[in-house]
C-alpha cells in the first residue's frame, strides 16, 4: 500500500488562518468558572465552596451545571479574594462583612481584622494567662515527681 506524498505535506496557504489568542472578552461579558478562576489566581474548586458559603455569589447555571459568572459575581469574589488571602479575614468575617454591605463594589475596602486577644504575644491578656497557665503546670510537674518517687 503507498500513502499519498501530500499527506505530510503543511496545508496549502488558501486555508484560512487560526489565530492561537481569542480576543479579550468584553468586560459585561459573561465568564466561565475557568476563566474566573485564572483570573483570580484560585483553583475552581475555591470557587464552588465560595458559591456554598457565600450566597451573595450565584452564577448563572446551564444544561449539565455549568456555571457563568456575571461581572458583579466577578467584583464581588475579587473582593472576598481579597478578605481572604490578602488581609487576613476568615470565612465568617467575610460573611459578616457581606450582611453589612461592607463589599459592596462602591464601599471603600475593608480594614484588617484586629488581632485577637490570644494572639497578643508579649502584652496583655494573653501573656498573662500564660504565665499562669505555665505555674499550674509547674506545680503539677512537681507534685507528679514526688509521688513518682
Amino acid at each position: 500500500m503507498t500513502v499519498p506524498s501530500d499527506l505530510f505535506d503543511p496545508p496549502s496557504s488558501t486555508a484560512p488562518e487560526r489565530s492561537p489568542r481569542r480576543q479579550p472578552k468584553s468586560a459585561e461579558a459573561f465568564r466561565t468558572i475557568s476563566e474566573v478562576a485564572q483570573e483570580l489566581e484560585v483553583p475552581q474548586h475555591v470557587l464552588r465552596f465560595w458559591e456554598s458559603r457565600f450566597p451573595q455569589v450565584r452564577p448563572l447555571k446551564r444544561a449539565g451545571g455549568r456555571r457563568y459568572y456575571r461581572p458583579d459575581d466577578v467584583v464581588l469574589l475579587r473582593r472576598i479574594r481579597q478578605c481572604l488571602y490578602d488581609q487576613g479575614y476568615t470565612i465568617k468575617g467575610v460573611q459578616k462583612l457581606l450582611r453589612e454591605g461592607a463589599l459592596r463594589s462602591d464601599a471603600p475596602p475593608p480594614r484588617p481584622p484586629a488581632p485577637a486577644a490570644t494572639a497578643r504575644g508579649k502584652e496583655g491578656v494573653g501573656r498573662a494567662a500564660l504565665m499562669e497557665l505555665r505555674r499550674e503546670l509547674t506545680e503539677l510537674r512537681d507534685l507528679l515527681k514526688k509521688r513518682g518517687r
